[in-house]
């Protein structure tokens, strides 16, 4: 077998393979040749569909309340509210709520 026929063999084994993944993924040829992902039967139904958005919806808020929180104790006006809740707890005679380790 000369050189040129392996050659051949190895772009029609390769062009197979990268039209097979193409077919796998979903991606398909119009008329005009312009390459589209084809729209699947087995997506998922609107009641899925829908209750990913709403776990998403809630995963944003979670994480808007977590970006407060760690920008919010950072603040001058959280440090005085700090102190002055433990001013207060001292007065009353009961331990700080800090959970700083005394001498920092």
């Amino acid at each position: 077998m000369s050189g040129w026929a392996m050659v051949v063999i190895v772009a029609i084994i390769v062009w197979g393979v990268v039209e097979y993944a193409k077919a796998r993924a979903g991606i398909v040829t119009d008329e005009y040749g312009n390459e589209k992902i084809a729209p699947r039967d087995d997506a998922g139904s609107a009641a899925e569909l829908e209750a990913a958005r709403a776990e998403l919806a809630n995963l944003k808020e979670r994480v808007k309340v977590l970006e407060r929180i760690a920008t919010d104790s950072n603040s001058g006006d959280a440090r005085e509210q700090a102190r002055i809740s433990a001013e207060i707890e001292a007065l009353r005679g009961l331990p700080p709520a800090s959970k700083e380790e005394p001498g920092q």
